[in-house]
């Protein structure tokens, strides 16, 4: 969006999000002197990094997406990852604007506790809605009592519309909302972005991305947009030829098949890419990746809390992938779902994936961030993709 209007940017664009990696990107973008080639800077922070990178940037606002169960062996449990921001926020410098999702409740929990009223954003619609929270969701309770929270929508994990009974918290009403929002698996999105603003219209915007889980995307870089005094109509504009980064629901084609490669690293993710897959594109074939490296967390008993049980009867191809495939079968035998004998080898893994997907199909890897890397890395070593730095 930044760039949209000729101003330079930089930005940590391959997905290292310490601040070892912030720092390394803003050194590539400075001169000999040190100076920064760069009227803004746009970071990906990573959770624990927040306090310091807040503390170096002072950004002029912040922006919180959600919170979901991720890497527990690294990070430990949701609450004290919600403190931890909560801390950060609270030394924004004077103002910057925090910019949270009024839809999940631990974010809204943070945003109830800072001295300066954040700005809210959240969907609005109940008809992408479903009405039970997923085995995996992660805020379940009031935050104040204790009690559960009734959820009246849930949208993505545990982020929706909630209420506690005894009236103690609910959902901060969304400043930005979307409405009318329409899904194509992983095709397209568009929605209707309404602001409490009365002299702001409403604005269409649709771009050739999919999922539930891009709508809160979508919506959270509007409203950054409009924070930083970005005109509603050119977001839309500027949106319409948007293209996923690499591994993030990147399309290569090979021999006539598509290949959908979908980063998918914690339940909630997992569950969401699914269920833009087999209920939303009408997906078959899959190659499900799943490492244990440091850079996905060591510990994969979350797999158990992934609803794979959405592939019984519509997977027609399953490979289990990765250094911990064969953790993937057992996790897929107790889901009642047919697959093949796992396959820790990538490139054997794509070899088995593309003879069961026939010519003019699509066949969807959804992956950890490892697996994601090795089965692309193999793609890039067989010509069907360019290295990431290059697209």
């Amino acid at each position: 969006l930044l760039e949209g209007v000729g101003h330079r940017v930089v930005s940590n664009r391959s997905g290292a999000n310490l601040i070892f990696g912030v720092t390394a990107a803003t050194l590539e973008s400075a001169n000999t002197t040190g100076r920064l080639n760069a009227d803004w800077g746009v970071f990906e922070i990573d959770e624990a990094s927040l306090p310091r990178a807040i503390e170096e940037i002072q950004p002029k606002a912040a922006l919180v997406l959600n919170l979901f169960r991720d890497q527990l062996d690294r990070y430990g449990e949701l609450e004290s990852i919600a403190k931890k921001i909560e801390s950060a926020l609270a030394n924004l410098p004077t103002g910057s604007v925090a910019i949270l999702n009024a839809d999940d409740p631990r974010v809204a929990e943070i945003g109830s506790n800072l001295s300066h009223p954040p700005a809210w954003f959240g969907l609005d619609d109940l008809t992408v809605a479903e009405h039970e929270l997923p085995h995996a969701a992660d805020a379940r309770t009031c935050p104040r009592c204790g009690a559960s929270l009734i959820f009246d929508a849930v949208y993505v994990g545990h982020d929706g519309v909630y209420r506690c009974p005894n009236g103690d918290f609910q959902r901060p009403i969304p400043v930005i909302s979307a409405k009318d929002i329409k899904l194509d698996g992983f095709d397209n999105i568009a929605m209707t972005v309404h602001s409490a603003d009365a002299n702001r219209p409403d604005q269409r915007i649709a771009l050739p991305l999919g999922g539930l889980y891009n709508a809160y995307n979508v919506l959270a870089a509007y409203s950054a947009g409009i924070t930083l005094g970005l005109e509603p109509d050119y977001i839309a504009r500027r949106l319409q030829d948007f293209r996923a980064a690499f591994g993030r629901q990147e399309r290569l084609e090979f021999r006539g098949r598509q290949l959908n490669l979908v980063l998918s690293k914690n339940p909630a993710g997992f569950n969401e890419t699914l269920r833009t897959a087999v209920d939303l594109a009408n997906g078959t074939n899959f190659i499900i990746g799943l490492n244990d490296r440091k850079a996905d967390g060591t510990d994969v008993s979350w797999i158990w809390d992934v609803d794979f049980e959405r592939l019984k009867g519509k997977a027609r191809a399953l490979i289990p992938a990765g250094n911990r495939a064969h953790d993937l079968a057992v996790r897929f035998k107790y889901a009642g779902v047919n697959a093949t004998p796992p396959e820790t080898d990538p490139g054997k893994a794509l070899d088995a994936l593309v003879k069961a997907t026939p010519e003019g199909e699509t066949a969807h890897l959804l992956c950890t961030y490892t697996a994601m890397l090795d089965l692309r890395a193999e793609l890039v070593r067989r010509g069907w993709a360019k290295p990431y730095w290059e697209t």
